[in-house]
């Protein structure tokens, strides 16, 4: 889960201190990059893209940080803003890019990878997640990504999408239920 982000150590980010801005980068980046490889996944079997993506919130965050004033919000819904923006600009590309595909290089030494029968399972599961996901309205979907996969609390996920964290408590229950309607037993033969 993510720490609630120090109101002053954003407050000095914004003045400018470095010391703070980097600080605030460490807090915030490991919950960037879970939200970018869960809206974005492996492409290629690997999260090089997503990664990326979070690598540009970052950038993006240090601009926007002199021009932040906080309305109330949490910082993060300041953040996740910022994301949700980047995240879509690299859906655009990929489906731009999509008819390019890279041939890449042999390996010069071992791959300590997992196999191709684990990569395969797990690739599969992840893209059935995906297809389930996909199912669920835009506003389900963001709320179960914001608070199962970047882990953030249900009154920070209220402020970046609009709503309360009661309602978001709700939502986030309705969304798991229909999400186990539709998966039924689709997923349980992948349990490996």
């Amino acid at each position: 889960m993510i720490r609630a982000v120090d109101p002053e150590l954003v407050r000095q980010a914004v003045q400018g201190d470095r010391r703070a801005m980097a600080e605030l980068l460490t807090d915030v980046r490991p919950g960037l990059v879970r939200y970018c490889r869960a809206r974005l996944g492996r492409v290629g079997g690997a999260y090089t893209t997503a990664d990326d993506v979070a690598q540009e919130v970052c950038v993006a965050v240090l601009r926007a940080l002199p021009g932040y004033r906080d309305q109330g919000s949490p910082f993060a819904a300041f953040v996740y803003g910022i994301a949700a923006h980047k995240v879509a600009d690299a859906q655009r590309a990929a489906i731009r890019d999509s008819a390019v595909t890279p041939i890449d290089a042999p390996l010069e030494q071992p791959d300590a990878a997992p196999g191709p029968e684990q990569q395969a399972v797990a690739t599969d599961l992840a893209r059935r997640l995906s297809v389930l996901l996909k199912k669920l309205p835009e506003a389900q979907r963001e709320i179960i990504l914001l608070r199962v996969a970047v882990g953030l609390p249900a009154d920070e996920v209220g402020l970046i999408v609009g709503m309360t964290a009661a309602a978001v408590r709700v939502a986030q229950s309705r969304a798991l239920a229909r999400l186990r309607t539709l998966a039924g037993d689709a997923l349980d033969e992948v349990a490996a």
